[in-house]
């Protein structure tokens, strides 16, 4: 079984900066994908930032230039660094990893349980 542990997140003020990352443990071979996603009250969960094996990152629109996704391969660990937050970021944040185990079933694509993170106007 793989797990996510994520950290960061909270509370700051519209402008302000947070970071988040997402560390992934278990009988893990390989990761391909590591990406971010957020799910704000009444909506439905959406995709912030992903960032493959071969860099070849993609963002939400709606983060592009604000956000950045990143990752470290020998700590398994997928990074977002937000910067000029707004209000409408608020949203608990989800880590999802990618890839191949070392014991059957090989595929995984694993899930944390989320880190809120709130921008006060």
């Amino acid at each position: 079984q793989v797990q996510l542990v994520e950290s960061g997140g909270g509370m700051v003020q519209a402008g302000g900066s947070l970071g988040l990352s997402c560390v992934a443990s278990g009988s893990i071979f390989r990761i391909d994908s590591m990406g971010w996603y957020r799910q704000a009250p009444g909506k439905q969960r959406e995709l912030v930032a992903v960032i493959p094996s071969s860099r070849n990152t993609r963002y939400a629109d709606s983060v592009k230039g604000r956000f950045t996704i990143s990752r470290d391969d020998g700590k398994n660990t997928v990074y977002l660094q937000m910067n000029n937050l707004k209000p409408e970021d608020t949203a608990v944040y989800y880590c999802n990893v990618a890839g191949v185990r070392t014991i059957l079933p090989t595929d995984f694509d694993a899930w944390g349980r989320g880190t809120q993170v709130t921008v006060s106007s």
